[in-house]
């Protein structure tokens, strides 16, 4: 499987996609970025009314499908409010704490499609003039944007073309060190992403015929909570999500594996179709660790809730500081591609 993973390729993939801004509800440029890749490569596709990208290759059984799902939408803001100080107050899409954003460079992308810089910071930052700073929540009447532009009451600000209802993307300072790490914003999930569209793009490059029918969805409301809940076809069995293993206290997932996870928020994820990850993590000699995450759903739990009758499972690279500056290895990537690739090609556990 040496040659299931190609480094470069993979980390300049997850370098352009991070650096393309898609908060929830904000993603028509990657999705148009997504298509355009797929395109090139000669992958078929549609697009659903809610904007996701559906990929389908043909297998040997056109009966029972597969269908790996990853998603391109990220965390982000919104204005909800231009203030009469020319600052805005923001409303989160997605679920992270004001704290992780604190300090960071934005943009906020104007209904006119224009780009205007600003920085994230609590209101009363100047240590100088404010003495409690440190014992100030970290919350939505407290943290705002600053905008680089002269701005000195709203009235400025609207005449930029700020206003409430504009979305406002973080910066991601993607950064890949010569050890082996990934560091940037929004590696949940784009770097399950780049795997997903790697594994498509090895697939198609080496006429490898896969033993079902099988739907690369890329979903793009999954940080809201219904990406991947709809336009499942029918004859799909088996449903896998591609999504971050979270990393912290009590896990046991880490940065140099893949992560699979056994049971999250929503429950526990099925049985059967997890312990075949395992066992082909196993038998292919493929660094893994079985994980639990308490407060994690994703597009498969979403499937579930939408009453889609496949067996679901999830498995994806361990990111270290999730929904905040994450990191991960390219050890987890190259775990992770592995195991994509093993199991795109296994047979159903009801046919071995």
């Amino acid at each position: 499987m040496n040659n299931v993973f190609d480094e470069k390729r993979t980390i300049d993939l997850l370098g352009q996609l991070v650096n393309i801004p898609s908060p929830s509800g904000y993603t028509a440029t990657i999705m148009q970025f997504i298509g355009s890749y797929l395109k090139d490569i000669g992958i078929e596709y549609r697009q659903t009314n809610k904007g996701a990208i559906i990929a389908t290759i043909e297998g040997e059984n056109n009966d029972s499908h597969r269908l790996l799902t990853a998603h391109v939408d990220t965390l982000g803001a919104m204005v909800k409010e231009v203030k009469a100080s020319g600052r805005l107050k923001l409303t989160m899409i997605g679920g992270f704490k004001w704290n992780a954003v604190e300090g960071e460079y934005c943009t906020i992308h104007t209904a006119q499609g224009k780009k205007i810089r600003g920085t994230i910071l609590l209101h009363e930052t100047t240590v100088h003039v404010y003495n409690n700073t440190d014992a100030i929540k970290r919350d939505a009447d407290h943290i705002e944007v600053r905008i680089d532009e002269k701005c000195f009451n709203a009235e400025d600000v609207r005449a930029t073309g700020i206003e409430v209802g504009d979305f406002v993307s973080f910066d991601p300072r993607f950064e890949v060190i010569d050890s082996g790490f990934v560091k940037s914003r929004h590696l949940d999930d784009k770097a399950s992403t780049a795997l997903v569209l790697q594994l498509v793009k090895h697939i198609k490059e080496n006429d490898i015929r896969l033993p079902y029918t099988t739907h690369f969805y890329i979903s793009n409301n999954e940080e809201i909570g219904y990406g991947g809940n709809s336009n499942v076809p029918e004859q799909v069995v088996e449903y896998i999500a591609v999504d971050m293993g979270a990393i912290g206290d009590g896990q046991s997932s880490d940065e140099y594996t893949v992560s699979i996870c056994a049971k999250d928020s929503s429950g526990p994820y099925h049985y059967e179709l997890t312990r075949h990850l395992v066992e082909l993590a196993k038998t292919n000699s493929i660094d893994y660790k079985l994980d639990i995450y308490p407060n994690y759903g994703s597009d498969a739990s979403a499937a579930i809730r939408a009453g889609f009758d496949v067996k679901h499972a999830l498995f994806g690279p361990g990111i270290e500081a999730s929904h905040a500056y994450e990191r991960t290895h390219v050890d987890s990537l190259r775990a992770t591609a592995q195991l994509l690739y093993t199991y795109v090609i296994s047979r159903m556990d009801s046919e071995d």
